[in-house]
């Protein structure tokens, strides 16, 4: 079953959900920040590992990171179908021995993101324009693992996807956030500049924004063989 890793309460699965339920893709919702357990990985057809506040440097504060970290090797050692969203992304890093770094080449709104021109179109972007303009909230950032491929970037943040393998990948940029979940984040946050206009882009652009990431889940899934 897909299976959604959930890191904090803020940083839902959003339009995920809505897409998942569209295509009629079995899914479920783990909460590890509730004590939720994780499904051992032997029962997980594909996972996605979503955002959060935290880095991954913080699991003294966030203990439950260390079994996410965790669940992502086993997915690794497995060739788990994986997406990493944001956090989701540098844990994922993280596990393949990749630096992390904090506080570097941090977003705040929409970036335009480039799809690097690779020897063949990677599935993943199969069908996604070569620029297309993504929401970033994000001040940590990942370095691409030895064996992987960066497969993204944008001006301020060079490494803003990346493939290990044949379908596991690492996301800086965030497909999942809907306009209530970015409300939500620049309430919640002291030290946005500029909020009334990120909402405003997120806002003008939503309708382009959302075809590109529901294309996005959708070449995931169609590469973990969960839709056809």
């Amino acid at each position: 079953m897909l299976t959604l890793i959930q890191n904090d309460h803020d940083v839902p699965s959003g339009s995920l959900i809505e897409w998942c339920r569209e295509f009629q893709i079995p899914f479920r919702t783990v909460r590890p920040y509730l004590g939720e357990l994780l499904p051992p990985v032997a029962d997980i057809s594909a996972l996605i590992v979503l955002g959060g506040a935290m880095g991954v440097h913080d699991s003294c504060r966030y203990p439950y990171l260390l079994a996410v970290r965790s669940s992502i090797q086993q997915a690794v050692f497995r060739e788990v179908p994986l997406l990493g969203i944001c956090l989701g992304g540098q844990l994922l890093a993280d596990a393949l021995g990749a630096p992390v770094h904090s506080k570097r080449n941090g977003e705040l709104g929409l970036y335009s993101v480039n799809v690097l021109e690779l020897s063949f179109p990677d599935p993943l972007f199969q069908d996604i324009p070569r620029v297309f303009t993504a929401f970033q909230w994000h001040n940590d950032s990942f370095e691409i693992p030895a064996g992987a491929v960066c497969l993204a970037s944008s001006s301020r943040c060079a490494h803003q996807a990346f493939r290990y393998g044949v379908n596991q990948y690492g996301l800086q940029f965030h497909p999942e956030v809907t306009r209530s979940i970015i409300t939500s984040w620049i309430e919640s946050s002291d030290d946005v500049d500029d909020s009334a206009r990120i909402l405003e882009d997120f806002i003008r652009e939503e309708a382009v924004y959302s075809t590109v990431s529901r294309k996005l889940l959708e070449n995931f899934l169609r590469i973990a063989h969960l839709l056809r």
